[in-house]
């Protein structure tokens, strides 16, 4: 038996579930292929630029990345899944300093569901323990950032 002092508490995936009113292609394309025109560009790795686009290669093992205006480029991860517009997985390789490694991953598995007008997008994020110590913390802060930007994906949709 685990003596209480060593016992860990993994955090949650972050899953959230949101309407978007769009049809499921337009909502897939605005997610995975325009991912730049809606994030939030304070969330960004450039530090000595402007971001100006984030990029997901449309096939597995494709990069995902964020251009600067300077024409940098820093990686995030890269696609496991690519299946237009129902799924898109992507390793996240940003540890909890948000730096990026290419031996860390973490799971962003988000999924399309056709209902008529709308589109069910349901998000997670999940393998988060893998962040280590001070994983909860990161859980909390991400939790909100994904709900925010989740925000802004569904804005976008819905305007284009």
């Amino acid at each position: 038996m685990n003596h209480p002092a060593e016992q860990r508490i993994a955090p949650a995936a972050i899953r959230k579930t949101i309407e978007v009113q769009a049809p499921r292609e337009r909502a897939f394309d605005v997610f995975a292929r325009r991912m730049g025109e809606w994030w939030h560009k304070d969330h960004s790795l450039a530090k000595d630029t402007r971001q100006v686009d984030v990029v997901i290669e449309p096939r597995a093992g494709g990069r995902w990345y964020e251009k600067g205006e300077d024409g940098s480029e820093q990686d995030w991860g890269k696609v496991l899944a690519w299946d237009p517009p129902h799924r898109l997985m992507l390793a996240w390789q940003l540890t909890r300093e948000f730096e990026y490694d290419p031996d860390f991953e973490t799971t962003v598995e988000v999924t399309f569901e056709d209902r008529g007008p709308m589109t069910i997008v349901r998000f997670e994020h999940r393998d988060l323990e893998r962040m280590g110590e001070g994983a909860v913390e990161t859980f909390e802060s991400m939790d909100g950032g994904w709900a925010m930007l989740l925000g802004l994906f569904k804005a976008e949709a819905e305007r284009a």
